[in-house]
């Protein structure tokens, strides 16, 4: 007698969302399964590397991670351009640090010419995010949307503090919003729920639970993804059925592992090797538990995870 293996059904589905213009728009989400169960249902997009770049020179970044771009990252447009052209990245992910108060302190009309100049200089989706500092975000998002209204870009991220004008600065500019609360199934369905009720498309906000690395509570992030994704499948619950996204690159490089010299701990092994592979097991944990979009640094831990994709679609 043949073998049949058993198959879940679900109720739910996972909304498909598109970022970009023209023909490098790029769709991630629309599975009515868990990840990469393609053997009991639909999974018509593969998940999103988004390659991570800056408004200013990675000056805190560990030196692993810095190597690569050490010839570009001195100017965000060729360093975009490196990624797209080089890398051949589906998506970049400008991140607006220099706006932080506690670094360059940058202006908002210094980062919509920032914004401006990346957006003309390349053709694949932008996503653009603030400094993570709520205040100083609220300013510089809003005027970044309005430079870049009708691109179809991810604007982010919105929190609890300051969710009401970027939603409505994405909104009136024709961009998907990232929305983010602090590792809580509760406070992210909150927020989803707060965010529609301003009349922001629900099929336009992609999920950010907060992340984590490898060994620094990744756990708690892979559990808090998988009841999302559980609750949009399993319950066909509508304010859980946005894309995950899991923001690899700003947790992994800055913990101890990824920076430690092999001279200080000689017992970890080879810093560039387990550095690099720190970052792709995180990202894979995250795309495992749920994550659709993912955002990373290094084009080698990059590489090993698009890879693994392959293997697994």
């Amino acid at each position: 007698m043949a073998f049949t293996a058993p198959k879940e059904t679900y109720t739910g589905k996972v909304y498909a969302v598109t970022i970009g213009t023209g023909d490098k728009a790029v769709t991630f989400g629309g599975e009515n399964v868990l990840p990469f169960h393609s053997f009991e249902g639909v999974t018509p997009n593969r998940p999103v590397i988004a390659v991570e770049i800056q408004d200013v020179p990675p000056a805190d970044w560990a030196d692993t991670v810095k190597k690569p771009y050490e010839a570009v990252s001195g100017d965000p447009v060729t360093w975009a351009k490196f990624c797209q052209d080089e890398l051949k990245a589906r998506a970049i992910a400008l991140r607006l640090i220099g706006t932080h108060p506690d670094r360059e302190n940058r202006s908002p009309a210094d980062a919509v010419k920032t914004v401006k100049d990346v957006l003309a200089a390349v053709q694949v989706p932008l996503i653009i995010l603030g400094s993570n500092h709520a205040e100083k975000d609220t300013a510089v998002l809003v005027a970044v949307a309005e430079a870049a209204k009708d691109k179809n870009c991810i604007i982010g991220k919105a929190q609890e503090a300051n969710y009401k004008t970027i939603a409505a600065a994405a909104m009136a500019n024709n961009h998907k919003l990232i929305a983010m609360s602090e590792l809580d199934i509760n406070l992210s369905k909150q927020l989803n729920i707060l965010i529609t009720q301003m009349g922001f498309d629900k099929e336009k906000v992609i999920t950010d639970p907060m992340c984590s690395a490898l060994g620094y509570g990744i756990e708690y992030t892979y559990s808090v993804m998988e009841r999302i994704r559980l609750a949009a499948l399993t319950q066909n619950d509508v304010t859980m059925q946005q894309p995950l996204l899991g923001d690899v690159g700003m947790y992994v490089w800055k913990i101890k592992e990824a920076s430690a010299s092999e001279e200080d701990l000689p017992q970890w092994g080879a810093l560039e090797e387990r550095s690099i592979a720190w970052e792709a097991e995180t990202a894979a944990a995250l795309m495992i538990a749920g994550a659709e979009l993912l955002i990373m640094r290094h084009p080698r831990a990059i590489k090993e995870v698009d890879n693994l994709i392959d293997e697994l679609v």
